[in-house]
């Protein structure tokens, strides 16, 4: 059985190793000449540093589904990062998260008296919820959208109070807004805002303490290039610069793709494209409309080459404005360009003294902005660079300018050039009706042997959690085609 895999992303690949694990012949058709989609590296040769993800969570189901796939654990050195990481809050106060709980118990109390408490009920109430919601969101598709509303589930949203948003979940547990927010802003590494995002997707933030914060030895941009290596070793075969320009159906059967103006026939086809692009290379079928979704935040990323180190840095670092609350009502509600953005920072020599040349440093900045095409990013991005590189200097990374040799810049504009939808990071958004059964599907459209996978679709962003979507969408080939 012979299966086409459009884009050779996080998700087209693992999905490649897992079919070719069936015994399916799969080819890959990538249209860059690189593969990795949004695992790639940023560099100028002398320095390299991680285009896209950073924190790797969730390590036990990342190793558990490569092994599925035939990479080993040894094939990647994981190491862990402890303390998690800080939160510097604009009062000059700094937070710091542990996994350990003792430890954590302590710089709660120091920092937020009387909260420790609240930390355990927070920390007893979300480890239920996280068994619950594993088995039953991230370990199934949903056929219909009567497949997700069932009893169960719909006693595991009452449950996880997912109609209300993840700040006023947690609301109910700490008095403190910093802890608040300490505890909300990890809806970002999705792309949700923390003022929208269901509850339910305070599992994220839980599971840092749970399982820990990772980082992949070399740069979570590593895996791309060991997924490749598997690929080609299990016999898949890779197109590179290869631009799928039509999928092909008849009488609702997909039956191949044109590729340069070449019908190449198939039994199934898997999309890893950005889903709201999907229906763009399926013309004129009536089980394939258009939607609006609403997209995921944007993201302008600062990468610098610097001749300094910063020895009080760690290798994960949030810098919190002096409202978080104001700014994610910027990058969400009124598009605007945040005045007082709060953002992110990773420093991997800390935890990796090869990351950049001895007594250098790679810095990444991450600074969530609105999605989509109304700002002009050129005009604008300069003066947003400046603003967060000033504080950061200021409250951490001190003499951090003059020490700067290497430094390029992304916006959402580069994001929409890529193919991701508006601009968006992280997919479409995570809010309450694009989650589980109201997210895309891994069988997206009533076609038959036409299937999709990528932070998109369900369930949902994340690489550990788009390789879950490729092993729900082995399992659903399985069963439908042997």
């Amino acid at each position: 059985m012979k299966i086409a895999v459009i884009g050779a992303g996080v998700g087209g690949m693992t999905s490649a190793l897992l079919l070719a694990k069936q015994g399916k012949q799969v080819t890959i058709y990538e249209k860059e000449a690189v593969v990795g989609g949004r695992l790639a590296y940023q560099g100028n040769g002398r320095y390299q540093i991680d285009q896209g993800p950073t924190i790797i969570l969730l390590p036990e189901m990342l190793k558990e589904i490569l092994s599925e796939a035939g990479i080993p654990s040894s094939a990647l050195e994981l190491i862990s990062c402890e303390p998690l990481y800080d939160l510097h809050y604009s009062d000059g106060s700094t937070y710091t998260k542990y996994r350990d709980l003792p430890r954590q118990l302590e710089e709660i109390e120091k920092v937020f008296p009387g909260e420790g408490a609240h930390y355990l009920r927070y920390l007893s109430d979300m480890s239920e919820i996280f068994t619950i919601g594993v088995d039953s969101f991230l370990s199934k598709s949903f056929k219909t959208k009567r497949d997700f509303l069932t009893p169960e589930n719909i006693k595991l949203l009452l449950q996880s109070r997912a109609y209300k948003s993840m700040k006023q979940f947690l609301a109910s547990y700490f008095d403190h807004s910093k802890l608040q927010d300490a505890y909300a802003l990890q809806s970002l590494y999705i792309g949700g805002s923390p003022l929208e995002a269901p509850a339910l997707y305070g599992l994220v933030s839980y599971s840092e303490h749970a399982h820990g914060i990772w980082y992949l030895k070399g740069g979570y941009a590593g895996l791309a290039a060991i997924l490749e290596k598997a690929c080609l070793e299990q016999g898949v075969t890779i197109h590179r610069e290869a631009k799928v320009e039509e999928i092909l159906v008849e009488q609702n059967v997909c039956k191949g793709v044109k590729v340069n103006q070449t019908t190449n026939l198939y039994d199934a086809v898997v999309f890893n494209g950005d889903f709201p692009n999907l229906p763009g290379l399926i013309p004129d079928n009536k089980h394939v409309k258009k939607k609006d979704y609403t997209p995921s935040s944007g993201c302008v990323l600062i990468y610098l080459g610097v001749t300094k180190r910063f020895p009080s840095a760690k290798t994960h670092q949030f810098f919190m404005a002096d409202s978080f609350d104001d700014h994610m009502e910027q990058v969400f509600k009124t598009k605007q360009v945040p005045e007082d953005p709060s953002f992110y920072v990773f420093n991997p020599v800390s935890i990796d003294e090869e990351a950049a040349p001895a007594n250098e440093s790679v810095l990444y900045f991450l600074i969530p902005v609105p999605s989509g095409q109304e700002i002009d990013w050129d005009q604008i991005k300069d003066e947003l660079v400046r603003k967060v590189i000033d504080k950061a200097e200021t409250a951490l990374f001190k003499g951090l300018r003059e020490h700067i040799v290497w430094q390029d810049i992304r916006t959402p504009a580069d994001s929409i050039k890529d193919g991701l939808y508006q601009g968006g990071s992280f997919g479409i958004a995570p809010i309450l009706m694009q989650s589980g059964g109201f997210r895309p599907q891994v069988k997206p459209y009533k076609i038959d042997r036409l299937y999709s996978v990528g932070a998109s679709v369900h369930p949902g962003g994340g690489v550990p959690i788009v390789m879950q979507g490729s092993r729900l969408l082995s399992q659903q080939i399985k069963k439908e085609l042997g």
